[in-house]
């Protein structure tokens, strides 16, 4: 039988070629492909996610593992969508306008994919009638918001006043480099996450 500890240690690795033969492998053994999803895909990037937050690992690892991760992904999406599998949520998240910093948001976007959640990625400089008009096309439950210097910071508070006055009704979350809770408290954000693995815990107990 297709072992899925071994293709979660494999993702871990970063070994696309070993993943994608063991998800196909485990498909042609008539495994669910639900059931290799979460015990091998993202089982491994709850370890990864965890193993970062000890700081057992670094930026790096955590992009390899979630190329490898994708790459399983790709072999399963077919699979997937013919059972009627559904992403656990749809989250859509960028850099606020004035920012063209993307690292952070790019690891938040993989560990939230890696979590199961359909993620649009707005990409940087996103102004807030961008933000609404996405919003408004996707259905998206939850909008994160980065920020990576003090001088952008602003443009969070902006944000959400647009988002807000529009009417929203997702979620939003806030988080970079100089953001506090405490700054978004004040500026009326649902929640924020000092990192990328926090984040995904902040946006299951936003959704539950």
């Amino acid at each position: 039988m297709a072992d899925l500890n071994a293709l979660a240690e494999s993702v871990i690795r970063g070994d696309q070629n070993s993943t994608i033969e063991m998800t196909k492998s485990a498909l042609a053994e008539g495994l669910q492909a639900k059931k290799i999803l979460d015990e091998g895909l993202i089982g491994a990037m709850n370890t990864i996610a965890e193993r970062w937050k000890r700081n057992e690992v670094y930026i790096p690892e955590v992009l390899i593992a979630a190329r490898a991760m994708k790459s399983g992904m790709e072999v399963l999406e077919p699979e997937l969508s013919r059972a009627g599998i559904k992403p656990i949520g749809k989250c859509l998240i960028g850099t606020v306008q004035g920012d063209l910093h993307d690292i952070g948001k790019n690891l938040v976007i993989m560990m939230l994919k890696g979590a199961g959640y359909d993620v649009i990625d707005l990409g940087i400089d996103v102004p807030p009638d961008k933000f609404v008009q996405a919003v408004n096309e996707t259905n998206a439950q939850i909008v994160g918001m980065s920020a990576l210097l003090t001088t952008t910071m602003p443009a969070l508070e902006k944000t959400i006043k647009v988002l807000r006055g529009a009417g929203v009704k997702a979620k939003l979350i806030v988080g970079g480099a100089p953001v506090t809770q405490g700054y978004a408290d004040k500026i009326g954000a649902d929640g924020y996450s000092p990192d990328a693995a926090s984040a995904v815990d902040l946006v299951k107990s936003l959704l539950n």
